[in-house]
């Protein structure tokens, strides 16, 4: 990606029309340009812009092409936590209009790295890549035991539950989290997603997840999936 515009130090994003802004915004969020992102969205706003067609094409947009490009490996984990926090910028933005206007986000998703692990830098990717693609997001952080995943399930009533570990010792948690909602009868109610570095399929099968991400990309690509095939059916 170019930063066409922002090499001119006195170039004001507001001389853009609407289609080269958008253009432009996908640039700099990628590049991780939090001030011209929020501009940008504020301009975009003023211009009697929705908050929820700003979300789309700008920030939802943007973000899909460094999905895109992290899933290829042409970006990598420092780039893309850049964009996404460029993307978080316009959120702060948006988040109180959306809220206002009633805006249906894609599905909620309640995410935490597992009891005894303290890692995070793999949820907070996932966390930031599923908001910059519409899903709301509920991050109550690591060392998660499974009273908090239940407290929180019961409080969000979210569509998803995500859990991370990066350790093998703390791996065995997930399957107590999901024995846990099976005894208390929770475990059809919710979409049940496992990721982490000693993670893989298999053992995303043998404790009965609904599915196991290798990445963050591969993550909000699975989420719409089970989401659409659960709403459809």
């Amino acid at each position: 990606m170019t930063e066409q515009y922002n090499e001119d130090e006195d170039f004001d994003l507001n001389e853009l029309p609407d289609d080269e802004l958008i253009e432009q915004m996908h640039d700099d969020l990628y590049n991780g340009l939090r001030e011209e992102v929020v501009e940008g969205t504020e301009i975009l706003l003023a211009r009697s812009w929705s908050a929820d067609r700003v979300l789309d094409e700008a920030l939802v947009g943007g973000m899909a092409i460094v999905g895109v490009d992290f899933r290829d490996g042409i970006l990598f984990v420092p780039e893309v936590l850049l964009a996404a926090n460029s993307m978080k910028g316009g959120m702060e933005v948006l988040r109180p209009l959306l809220a206002q206007s009633g805006s249906e986000t894609i599905g909620k998703i309640v995410i935490g790295t597992v009891k005894g692990d303290i890692h995070d830098i793999g949820k907070n990717l996932v966390s930031m890549m599923m908001e910059g693609a519409g899903f709301e997001v509920v991050d109550i952080g690591i060392n998660i035991p499974v009273e908090t995943y239940l407290e929180a399930l019961e409080t969000h009533k979210p569509d998803i539950l995500g859990m991370s570990a990066l350790l093998t010792t703390t791996m065995p948690y997930m399957k107590v989290v999901i024995d846990t909602l099976v005894e208390k009868g929770l475990r059809d109610d919710i979409i049940v997603m496992v990721g982490g570095a000693p993670l893989n399929e298999e053992f995303g099968r043998a404790i009965g997840a609904d599915a196991y991400c290798r990445d963050a990309g591969v993550a909000v690509d699975m989420a719409k999936e089970l989401i659409a095939q659960r709403r459809a059916s």
